[in-house]
């Protein structure tokens, strides 16, 4: 049994894989209620036409069982998928029709050995197009976080993503407020793209704000160098993801319909 959580934008260069993936690896950080184990987590690549995870947890080997599945690579506690493994080079485009990306959605998730899992993590596309869809009508999703930047050019665009997670009946766990400004040397913040969107949109649409992610170089270091910030023993990125995954963890309790949870077998 697994809650699957989405991850959104709706506009590309907000850094929502960035987001995915600490938040999935701080997620495995977290004990399971009343338990001394771990969470397991799965972090699935669904940005086909410009998967990041390659970059952000390394090129990595997928396996194949004996049962002809897929067997994903494992760091940091995750386990993880892409379609940018499977490409002959990493500068590849993938040029697909909507029908050929639901098809290698679906066997993102059936096609590939996870075992058990707590918390699956969707990397999904900017915008509101076929990915969304397909991934609303085909799986019971426990809820959908919406990435932003704090400038209105990027509000607007995730105003008609939240909008979509309505009409398909998703339920939003919240949003992630992403370089939300620099602190200085001198302590002074610069509120470079703006300041307090991601407040106004969450009371706009009576949700939480998650998390007011800083423009913080360790973030963009680490997943230029596929050591994510939330992988690192301490340090200021680390400690902002674990705060997002135990808000994340508690909040889709709240707002997780009752047939959400996913049963698999493999």
């Amino acid at each position: 049994m697994y809650d699957i959580i989405a991850v959104i934008s709706g506009k590309g260069g907000v850094g929502k894989s960035t987001v995915a993936t600490n938040l999935a690896i701080s997620l495995a950080h977290l004990k399971k209620e009343g338990s001394s184990e771990h969470n397991k987590v799965a972090l699935i690549d669904c940005d086909f036409y410009g998967p990041s995870i390659p970059t952000l947890m390394g090129n990595a080997k997928v396996g194949i069982n004996e049962n002809k599945k897929l067997v994903p690579p494992e760091k940091h506690g995750v386990k993880f998928i892409s379609i940018g493994f499977f490409l002959e080079h990493p500068d590849d485009p993938v040029i697909w029709r909507g029908p050929m990306f639901q098809k290698a959605m679906m066997q993102m998730f059936e096609d590939v050995e996870w075992g058990e899992v707590d918390y699956c993590i969707v990397d999904m596309p900017p915008g509101t197009g076929d990915a969304a869809l397909s991934l609303a009508q085909n799986f019971p999703l426990a809820g959908a976080i919406v990435v932003t930047t704090p400038q209105e050019v990027a509000l607007s665009d995730v105003r008609k993503a939240i909008n979509m997670l309505s009409k398909v009946e998703v339920p939003l766990i919240g949003i992630v407020e992403n370089m939300s400004g620099f602190a200085a040397e001198d302590g002074k913040v610069y509120h470079i793209f703006g300041e307090g969107g991601g407040k106004r949109l969450a009371e706009l649409y009576g949700c939480p704000l998650l998390a007011s992610i800083p423009l913080e170089p360790s973030i963009r270091e680490g997943g230029d160098t596929a050591k994510p910030c939330s992988a690192m023993e301490s340090g200021p990125g680390r400690a902002i993801f674990d705060d997002l995954a135990l808000k994340v963890a508690e909040q889709v309790v709240k707002v997780r319909p009752r047939s959400s949870r996913l049963t698999v077998v493999n």
